[in-house]
């Protein structure tokens, strides 16, 4: 028989599908398996009113069988099968597909899903086949035919011999080059991998002979069994997806074991999420809280998103589109039939069905966290421990353009609970009396919980969050107020806590001081830009404050990230006119100034060691010391 033309432009048409439509050519057995199934799908429609199909649901199933001596891999199917028009029209005219045709015709077909709807997915096969034979026989004819072609030189079409309806796909595989091995899609273990990871959920049994190992009969309780290989036909996806089913139905254990398999996760996810939702858009979702941030969580290595799937077929691994950022650390599957695909079913298009899930398991993910948080508190903290990172930066990210969202999941430590709190519970316990919102920041809570400058609000009864992340200090700025209250930074802001009448005697006091802060200031030199009396130090004699309002904290952060442009904030040398130190230093300013200007140094020391700023000069301090103990 002539060999015929594609009907569709040809030679480049037919390269851009299969060089440009997809990005990885292993995708090509998900394309032949997924029209296989919707074979099956028409004939098991059919025979819903048509008693000559003679076939039950559990009689179909497709066949992978392989031919390594001859480079042979073959697909079959016991579905409606190809008459000779239709593999003409279907298998001639790139981007023809019956599939599309036949929900177009069909009546109520709201019980069958049909994946192949864009006629490009069998062109798959020739991204790895240099010939592709299609033998086909329609249901209820006697004749098979036989459609074969080597690419965009064109095909026959030819009758030959088939017994049963149905439909055959036998690829010849390419020879390997260095850049590419086409001989893995002939082995076994390799097929086994992508039919687990692309057609896992299609609903009907696929079928390939396999080797494995057993005891050879007769020898089960002997003292040295022995064994043999044999092949048999082994069944290689699961066909009915955890998340299919009833919520009611599904153990604690099944739905752990899914994870450990799924995601290769070993340990126990904190949080199921089972979603069924049925409305403007239809989808089943089954997502997970993982226990731990895998080791690349904070790298750019680390893949987020969703397995997406439409219809038990796998269409991308990780959807990024159907998880804020912020959640990104959730792993999980979505299935969907209301999805809008794009040509090669590899990547959604934006549409509003998409916009729709993604606002909805945005919105679940939330609860469950919230769910977490009030109930079992032990849990949100495992959890926080591992992703609280993400949601602050994702907090501060964009102006604050989150806020809502998370705000009410983060967590700080409590100077008065000792413990991890939410800032709603922070607010809900402050004094009547109490104004702001107050936070210190610092490398360590227990380097926090030592700082002479919070003395003050403790002994008020106000607790202070101590803000030991980087990101941490950025909140504040990010949020301006919670429940309208403002927040104030212990160690830098004036906390409003001084009585008029203190602030007249602090004025007074330091009058009366001037000439030992001046003589201190002139001892210092540049290392500070003023030296004054505290109104917030109690018990401790001395601490270091910023000049320009940047905390110490901030500076420490950005001399890091960007050295270049980080500016010192500036030291103010805060001193306690109560303490014995300072009235010791008044007597030696009068008395013995050399001995006063060690006092003096000894301070300026003292409280860089408070800051956690680095000392100039330990070895000055250390001698200092050293000097006054003798």
């Amino acid at each position: 028989m002539a060999k015929k033309q594609f009907k569709a432009e040809s030679k480049r048409l037919l390269d851009l599908m299969i060089n440009s439509i997809y990005t990885h050519n292993e995708i090509f057995l998900r394309e032949i398996i997924s029209n296989a199934s919707d074979a099956i799908d028409k004939l098991a429609y059919l025979s819903l009113t048509d008693d000559s199909v003679g076939l039950s649901r559990s009689d179909f199933a497709i066949t992978i069988t392989v031919d390594e001596k001859n480079k042979l891999l073959t697909i079959s199917d016991n579905g409606i099968g190809m008459d000779k028009d239709e593999m003409e029209t279907n298998l001639g005219t790139i981007c023809k597909s019956g599939s599309f045709q036949f929900k177009e015709d069909m009546e109520k077909l709201d019980e069958v899903d049909i994946i192949g709807q864009f006629g490009v997915g069998f062109y798959s096969a020739f991204m790895v086949s240099d010939a592709v034979t299609v033998i086909s026989k329609k249901f209820g004819s006697e004749e098979a035919w036989m459609w074969q072609s080597s690419g965009a030189d064109g095909y026959t079409i030819t009758a030959c011999e088939k017994e049963q309806p149905g439909t055959d796909v036998i690829m010849r595989l390419k020879e390997d080059t260095e850049e590419e091995k086409y001989s893995r899609f002939l082995q076994k273990f390799e097929l086994q991998r992508l039919v687990k990871k692309y057609s896992d959920y299609i609903r009907y049994p696929i079928h390939m002979e396999m080797e494995t190992t057993r005891v050879k009969e007769g020898t089960e309780d002997a003292e040295k069994p022995e064994y043999e290989t044999v092949t048999e036909v082994k069944t290689l996806n699961s066909m009915v997806p955890l998340w299919q089913r009833n919520k009611k139905d599904v153990t604690e254990e099944e739905y752990e074991n899914f994870y450990h398999e799924k995601f290769m996760d070993f340990e126990k996810p904190l949080a199921t999420i089972h979603v069924n939702a049925e409305g403007t858009v239809s989808y089943k979702a089954l997502l997970y809280i993982p226990g731990k941030a895998p080791f690349n969580y904070y790298s750019a290595e680390y893949q987020r998103g969703l397995q997406l799937y439409s219809s038990g077929v796998m269409i991308m691994e990780n959807c990024e589109d159907l998880l804020p950022e912020y959640f990104g650390f959730v792993k999980g599957v979505v299935d969907s039939q209301d999805l809008s695909l794009n040509i090669s079913r590899e990547m959604l298009q934006h549409n509003r069905q998409l916009a729709l899930i993604s606002n909805n398991l945005e919105k679940k993910i939330k609860s469950e966290l919230e769910k977490l948080r009030d109930q079992d508190r032990e849990k949100y903290e495992s959890f926080f421990q591992a992703f609280g990172l993400q949601l602050k930066y994702s907090l501060v990210k964009d102006f604050g353009a989150n806020k809502q969202a998370l705000q009410d999941l983060i967590l700080f430590w409590s100077s008065k609970e000792n413990k991890l709190i939410t800032l709603k519970e922070y607010v809900q316990a402050m004094p009547e009396d109490q104004k702001f919102i107050y936070y210190a920041t610092g490398e360590s809570k227990t380097r926090l919980e030592h700082l002479p400058q919070l003395e003050q609000l403790k002994d008020k009864g106000y607790d202070v969050l101590y803000f030991t992340a980087d990101v941490d200090e950025f909140i504040p700025k990010t949020l301006f107020t919670y429940e309208e209250k403002s927040f104030k930074n212990a160690l830098i802001d004036d906390l409003g806590l001084e009585t008029e009448e203190e602030k007249k005697q602090t004025e007074q006091k330091a009058q009366a001081s001037k000439g030992t802060l001046d003589f201190v200031k002139e001892t210092l030199g540049d290392l500070v830009k003023e030296v004054r009396l505290s109104a917030i130090l109690r018990s401790h004699p001395v601490c270091m404050v910023p000049d320009t309002g940047v905390s110490f904290e901030m500076e420490k952060y950005f001399k890091k990230v960007n050295p270049e442009m980080a500016t010192d904030s500036g030291r103010i040398l805060e001193l306690n006119a109560q303490h014995p130190v300072f009235q010791k230093l008044e007597l030696a300013v009068a008395q013995d100034p050399e001995r006063a200007k060690k006092y003096a140094k000894i301070l300026y020391y003292q409280a860089l060691l408070i800051a956690d700023l680095p000392l100039e000069n330990p070895t000055e301090y250390t001698d200092l010391v050293c000097e006054l103990l003798q």
